[in-house]
């Protein structure tokens, strides 16, 4: 099937149409919470930095809401992460450093010019060989060039630095990659990249070795009382666990959501047996009440549960 070109100038789908004026709607509450005279004094007071716990809070609260198959959960927390965006461009537009305007188009022409298997057809582009329609793996080799492209024509007209050829390409490739993900998924991200370059150890048992190694430097490290010190050497030994993790073919960041909603289901689980009040129990008390917790889970859903 020839791929079909895009026309900006045709008329939305009905269902298209609604959304455009749901999305108006929420940028005339926007402007209106945003109004210097009528506006929320809370919403005039935050800028940029200030929505930055809020746009990690959201963006995290809408991966939960995935985690759990909740469908009316997952549309109330787009609508949250959405509403991240909307007032990020409002700040912006108030200025005129960017809108949202310039938002869409944006990511609208990179989606454009990274999919050349899709789009080849537009404004009358010679077909392009890169990447197949049918095969993700393609695809995504095809991506990773385009990317590439644009961040040498980036390097050209100055708009990375440093200037000139970079001594460290595939460093400063992966600082600007993980600087949006969560320290651990960026962790995940920067141990495969470099593993992928040949900086990885021989087997599996290198990397326990590694473990060990960087759990005693850590205990040395909290026994001296040097708490900075102690951060870096637990820093140190949850990258090398990443590292485990990576080997295993496991996901981390889905493995401690997993032992997060785990912890929170048992510990609601000590709560109720003790009315809600926790204060003066014994340590041994509440691991007993902890170890019934976890049995009734387990005779719930199975033998399959683990964990501390």
């Amino acid at each position: 099937m020839e791929p079909r070109p895009v026309d900006p100038a045709a008329p939305p789908p009905a269902t298209a149409a609604a959304s455009l004026e749901a999305l108006a709607e929420l940028l005339a509450v926007v402007d209106r919470l945003r109004d210097p005279e009528t506006g929320c004094p809370w919403d005039l007071e935050q800028t940029h930095a200030s929505l930055v716990p809020y746009v990690l809070e959201e963006a995290h609260e809408v991966a939960d809401a995935i985690r759990h198959g909740d469908d009316r959960h997952l549309a109330e927390e787009l609508g949250d992460l959405l509403l991240q965006v909307v007032l990020h461009a409002r700040i912006a537009s108030e200025t005129g450093r960017f809108d949202l305007e310039q938002i869409a188009r944006g990511i609208s022409a990179k989606l454009i010019r990274r999919h050349p298997h899709v789009f080849e057809a537009v404004e009358g582009e010679q077909p392009s060989n890169r990447g197949s329609g049918g095969d993700s793996a393609a695809v995504r080799r095809s991506w990773d060039a385009i990317k590439a492209e644009e961040a040498a024509a980036r390097r050209r007209v100055g708009e990375d630095s440093p200037p000139g050829p970079s001594a460290s390409p595939l460093s400063d490739r992966l600082a600007g990659k993980v600087r949006g993900q969560s320290a651990l998924a960026g962790a995940m991200t920067i141990s495969r990249k470099a593993a992928a370059a040949g900086f990885e150890w021989e087997g599996l048992d290198g990397v326990w070795e590694k473990v060990h190694e960087e759990l005693d430097e850590l205990k040395e490290a909290v026994a001296s009382g040097d708490r900075a010190h102690a951060q870096e050497e637990l820093g140190d030994v949850l990258f090398t666990l990443v590292n485990v993790a990576r080997w295993c073919g496991i996901d981390p960041e889905e493995g401690l959501a997993g032992t997060n909603r785990r912890f929170l289901d048992r510990f609601s689980r000590v709560e109720a047996a003790l009315g809600g009040e926790l204060g003066g129990r014994s340590i041994r008390e509440l691991e007993g009440l902890w170890q019934q917790a976890k049995a009734q889970i387990r005779a719930e859903s199975g033998p399959r549960d683990a964990g501390p």
